[in-house]
């Protein structure tokens, strides 16, 4: 059979496929919770009410997200909370490793860092039967509430030149972290590893297309940086 005519599957009958499903929606839940709780702690730090609101906006869409793919675990017959609860080590650390010192740092996290998220959510989607896809994206749509970030972040580099330096060695840092907790559950996940890579019943990546896909990735990051006016 030749390769284009291999479709993914479109119940969740193969026990492996499944499997892999689970622990993504898991992952993409825990993720939004985690960004949610995490705006909120950054709300605290706003200059002001209007950008105080603004985060706040954004913490509602990550738990809008969080609430679909919570009921999409509970349609499955799963415990969503359990499913969840096996990636809050992959959150604390990363967040352990990238608290923002300020609120200008938790700007760039937010944008910077939510935008790797859901690059890397939408390149795993392609792989995905017709329902899950359809979750997945529509789990990382409404993102605009971030757009007032790019805004902030000019107007501070504009008033001292020094902040672009700062933030973009941080952007650096935000970049490495994340793509290492990404290739981290990724290893550690056989399930969800084969949902990417792909098995005997349907196509995934092969190690070239991987290594394109963190490419595409870094590309993205530099043009998101690049829009902040921070040049990597």
């Amino acid at each position: 059979m030749a390769t284009s005519d291999v479709q993914p599957p479109s119940t969740m009958d193969d026990p492996v496929y499944r499997t892999g499903v689970l622990e993504l929606l898991g992952l993409l839940a825990y993720g939004e919770i985690s960004a949610c709780e995490r705006l909120a702690e950054d709300a605290k730090m706003a200059p002001d009410l209007k950008h105080k609101v603004e985060i706040a906006a954004m913490a509602t869409a990550e738990f809008h997200h969080f609430e679909k793919l919570r009921d999409r675990l509970v349609e499955l017959g799963e415990d969503p909370f359990a499913v969840m609860q096996p990636f809050a080590p992959t959150f604390e650390r990363f967040h352990g490793q990238t608290t923002p010192s300020d609120w200008l740092e938790g700007l760039v996290k937010a944008y910077v860092g939510d935008g790797l998220a859901a690059d890397f959510y939408r390149e795993i989607a392609a792989y995905l039967d017709p329902d899950t896809r359809t979750l997945v994206l529509d789990t990382l749509s409404g993102t605009g509430h971030s757009e007032f970030v790019v805004d902030a972040i000019r107007q501070a580099i504009d008033e001292d030149h020094r902040v672009g330096g700062r933030l973009a060695l941080w952007g650096r840092r935000l970049m490495g972290e994340a793509l290492s907790q990404a290739q981290m559950v990724v290893a550690e996940r056989d399930a969800l590893s084969t949902v990417l890579v792909g098995g005997v019943d349907h196509p995934g990546m092969d190690l070239a297309a991987i290594g394109r896909m963190f490419t595409r990735l870094t590309e993205a990051h530099a043009a998101r940086m690049d829009k902040l006016g921070l040049a990597p």
